[in-house]
């Protein structure tokens, strides 16, 4: 049985935001078809994990012309979900 626990976001987009998880090191909230990572820390806020922005990626990974999508791993979450392209 999963335990949800209400984490604090800082940094990033949603910044004081709070969302509820489980025990994942990695969260993602899809904001505008861009997927924006937080890392869960040892620090706790407010009675909950607290998760640092790790920045911004697009579902499928690398963009062309950008880096090559070959080479870079898309998101866990849009991999998931079942978004395309090749990596």
């Amino acid at each position: 049985m999963d335990t949800t626990t209400t984490a604090r976001l800082t940094g990033g987009p949603r910044d004081g935001s709070t969302l509820d998880v489980s025990d994942e090191a990695l969260v993602e909230v899809e904001i505008d078809g861009m997927m924006h990572r937080y890392i869960r820390t040892t620090r706790e806020r407010d009675g909950g994990p607290l998760y640092t922005y790790d920045g911004m990626v697009a579902p499928d990974g690398g963009e062309p012309g950008v880096e090559d999508p070959a080479a870079r791993v898309a998101s866990p979450r849009a991999d998931a979900e079942g978004h395309g392209g090749a990596h």
